[in-house]
């Protein structure tokens, strides 16, 4: 017979690569939110699970039960096979730990295949995540790098993370880069997914001296971060990173895929009363024409940069360092001597 996990269980097993996780849930209960890290097996596909739910409510549990039997019963061997090719030790999990998990686990059983299923499934996964981060202590200190749009800090935060040094990067766990035009080429994750990786995240840096992240305004694309967050990234230590405009502008070239330019179009039509009308106008030609360069140009000179200018007051009293770079490398090399210094003369 298959056995139940707690939260703390499953999360235990996780941890040391011992369990993989299989949400049983249809594909669109899936791709609003898992747990990080899933496989999605679904034992009903979105259509037969709205079709269940439907003479659920509208006939009798007899029925749905009775056509969900039917519907199992035709995929069964196939759905079998797929969680029989996963090696490793194996949880399963629907939304409440209900009927589609425990038939799951149950057949699953039968053929001799062992799998955990998770106590309350994904619903009390989900509690746990917002029960957490609203009593979450985040302990180590924030060193938090500004900069205009255009130098570098996110490319900076994935070179430093590659390297082992602690990263929180927000727009990954995000989807999204922060701007109006940030979500182009990614795929925004709502709060739900963004609270659990953030939590996942967060547990794996609790015990570092201090997290490198990047000064992020309270929403990031369609999520809010949590108060904790905010006021932790405040207080952090600043580093502060000028660039030249025309690296600003490559760097800008290279983050942002060209191919798009029907979504820069309708971005920009959000912003657009917010710029000087002349300017604007221009900027919307050079889009048109995909004329990419002169219109981040005038877009950084006459909207990011004088917001950014506002924004950067609230950090004016905490500790702050200016780097001037010109290029990635060289930003990197500067910001890992100041976590190395930081780092020894904490161990000394």
């Amino acid at each position: 017979m298959f056995q139940d996990i707690t939260i703390d269980e499953l999360r235990a097993q996780r941890d040391n690569r011992k369990l993989v996780t299989i949400d049983v849930r249809s594909p669109s209960e899936f791709r609003e939110s898992t747990i990080p890290g899933s496989i999605n097996i679904p034992l009903f596909d979105d259509q037969e699970r709205a079709e269940i739910g439907t003479l659920y409510k509208q006939t009798s549990i007899q029925a749905a039960k009775e056509r969900g039997l039917e519907v199992v019963s035709a995929k069964l061997p196939a759905f079998i096979r797929e969680i029989d090719q996963i090696k490793e030790k194996k949880a399963v999990f629907c939304w409440r730990g209900g009927m589609r998990s425990k038939t799951t686990a149950t057949v699953l059983s039968l053929m001799g295949i062992h799998v955990y299923r998770l106590n309350g499934g994904f619903r009390a996964y989900r509690r746990w995540v917002v029960e957490t981060l609203a009593a979450f202590d985040f302990k180590p200190e924030a060193i938090v790098l500004h900069g205009n749009t255009g130098t570098g800090k996110t490319a900076i935060l994935k070179q430093l993370e590659s390297e082992g040094y602690p990263v929180l990067d927000l727009e990954q766990l995000a989807g999204h880069r922060g701007s109006i035009f940030g979500e182009v080429g990614l795929k925004a994750n709502n709060q739900k997914s963004f609270e659990a990786l953030l939590l996942e995240k967060l547990l794996t840096l609790q015990d570092s001296p201090y997290v490198v992240l990047e000064a992020e305004s309270k929403r990031i694309g369609k999520v809010v971060l949590p108060e904790f967050l905010i006021q932790k990234k405040e207080k952090g230590a600043a580093i502060r990173i000028e660039a030249p405009m025309d690296v600003r502008v490559q760097r800008i070239m290279e983050d942002y895929p060209t191919e798009q330019n029907d979504v820069y179009l309708k971005a920009f039509n959000g912003i657009k009363s917010r710029i000087h009308t002349p300017i604007a106008a221009e900027i919307a030609s050079c889009l048109q024409a995909e004329r990419y360069e002169p219109a981040i140009r005038m877009l950084l000179e006459y909207y990011y940069d004088p917001r950014y200018t506002f924004t950067t007051e609230q950090y004016e009293d905490s500790p702050q360092i200016t780097l001037s770079i010109r290029s990635l490398d060289d930003a990197v090399k500067q910001i890992k001597d100041i976590l190395d210094r930081r780092a020894a003369s904490v161990q000394s």
